[in-house]
């Protein structure tokens, strides 16, 4: 069974409940998958600051393991999960009361990049392109070490406006045609309306992902926060100002740290921005000069049936990001 970041809930019967561990279920087709990638920020973009801000209690369900997320944008919308180890959540211990100063600052200066940053503008018509090398762990069905799975490319072209077909093209597999339903993805339309302010940006996002309030026993919000900020940062297109305050809100999320020296799915050198949970830590690989994002992977802090302490789970590296004019296009080298 492959394991990677995919999340298979019906956002029409779940109520956001798609960034919260689902039970295990096969592989999703690419249709019916892609309504789960929109269901944080088509909600976060209509609902009001008194919504958001009122409670919701999350479904309760057994834990998904969450190993990889390879530009996360459109991982949630095609791809499949399993389970893996304990049946519920169970809170990191020790786990500090905010982000350490170490992160807070970094954050800040990936955030002053990306709202510097430039890129062309992008037509309603076009498509997001996002090319990456990534590697997905694997277990098989009776339990076992995961073993990492060679790298290799994946290519993903998502319609501006959500009304026209997609593609993703995954090395070694079939093409896999991304319905067009303008309202079951993040369109860059989507990312524009969500908050610039960190902390009403923060709050927004711990309320569409039920960490806020009453939480099923045993539940990491904080973790629901952050992964959730990891997948509006991956394969999208999001407004400047938008990435830099998704950063700047990982940077107010406890137990958020920097990790001095990690490296991507291509083995580029960079510093990571990282948070542990269910003995993984997730880490968001920057390059040290220009703190652009490199990638992310996924690694165990703890020994047991997965593997021992120090294991790579899963890996990716985003190499293209640009606006293409139909799906299957590449950008001019």
């Amino acid at each position: 069974m492959k394991i990677g970041p995919h999340r298979t809930e019906d956002p029409e019967t779940a109520d956001l409940a798609g960034l919260l561990p689902p039970p295990a279920v096969p592989d999703l087709t690419p249709e019916r998958a892609q309504h789960l990638k929109a269901a944080l920020l088509s909600r976060a973009s209509t609902v009001d600051d008194r919504t958001a801000a009122a409670v919701r209690r999350p479904v309760s369900r057994p834990r998904l393991i969450r190993f990889l997320a390879p530009a996360v944008a459109c991982a949630l919308a095609v791809g499949g999960v399993v389970t893996f180890g304990t049946a519920e959540t169970r809170p990191t211990g020790n786990v500090p009361a905010a982000a350490s100063p170490e992160a807070a600052r970094l954050l800040d200066r990936i955030a002053l990049a990306a709202r510097e940053g430039t890129r062309p503008p992008l037509r309603g018509d076009q498509f997001v392109y996002v090319e990456s090398k990534v590697a997905y762990g694997a277990q098989s069905a009776g339990g076992g070490p995961v073993t990492l799975a060679p790298v290799h490319m994946r290519q993903v072209w998502l319609s501006a406006d959500g009304t026209r077909p997609g593609l993703l093209r995954e090395e070694g597999g079939p093409d896999s045609p991304l319905g067009a339903d303008a309202t079951a993805r993040t369109t860059p339309q989507k990312l524009a309306q969500l908050p610039t302010d960190p902390d009403a940006l923060l709050a927004r996002i711990r309320a569409e992902t039920g960490g806020s309030g009453t939480q099923a026993p045993g539940a990491d919000p904080d973790q629901r926060a952050f992964a959730a900020i990891g997948d509006l940062l991956m394969e999208t297109w999001a407004p400047a100002q938008v990435s830099a305050a998704l950063y700047r809100a990982a940077g107010k999320i406890p137990g958020v740290v920097v990790v001095p020296a990690a490296t991507d799915a291509v083995g580029r050198p960079g510093v990571a921005v990282a948070r542990t949970s269910e003995g993984r830590q997730t880490q968001w690989v920057f390059d040290p000069a220009t703190h652009a994002f490199l990638g992310e992977r996924t690694v165990l802090t703890e020994s047991g049936e997965a593997g021992p302490k120090g294991t790579v789970v899963g890996t990716s590296a985003i190499l293209t990001r640009a606006a293409v004019d139909r799906a299957g296009e590449t950008p001019r080298r």
